[in-house]
């Protein structure tokens, strides 16, 4: 997913750098609002997935100072927290493109809008 978006950002930088002169700017405007609707919803079930891992590792982590840590529980604090890392980290390039995606979005409106 990160690459198809950052794939897809690329495009769209391309497009606005130079835009061809019989471009329909309403249509690409509609289909670049698609794909940020694709791309918010990847967001939000990545934050999920993120705020699910996070509160697991805080139980075990819980668990653990309350009573005596396990060998079990320990592997499954350890689980927890390598699959954190980088769950963080592919959300927060998410969440950078879906921003970086709005700022095109008003580039694109900018463009739009009838020269006087």
């Amino acid at each position: 997913m990160k690459k198809r978006l950052f794939d897809y950002i690329k495009s769209i930088d391309l497009l606005l750098q130079d835009p061809p002169t019989d471009i329909l700017w309403e249509e690409v405007i509609r289909n670049h609002l698609v794909q940020i609707e694709f791309f918010m919803h990847e967001r939000l079930v990545h934050l999920l997935v993120t705020i699910w891992v996070s509160f697991l590792l805080f139980i075990c982590l819980g668990l653990s100072i309350l009573t005596s840590p396990s060998i079990m529980l320990l592997g499954m604090m350890l689980l927890f927290f390598v699959l954190l890392i980088p769950y963080l980290l592919h959300y927060y390039h998410l969440e950078n493109g879906v921003q970086y995606l709005y700022k095109q979005y008003d580039q694109m409106l900018q463009k739009s809008k009838p020269k006087p």
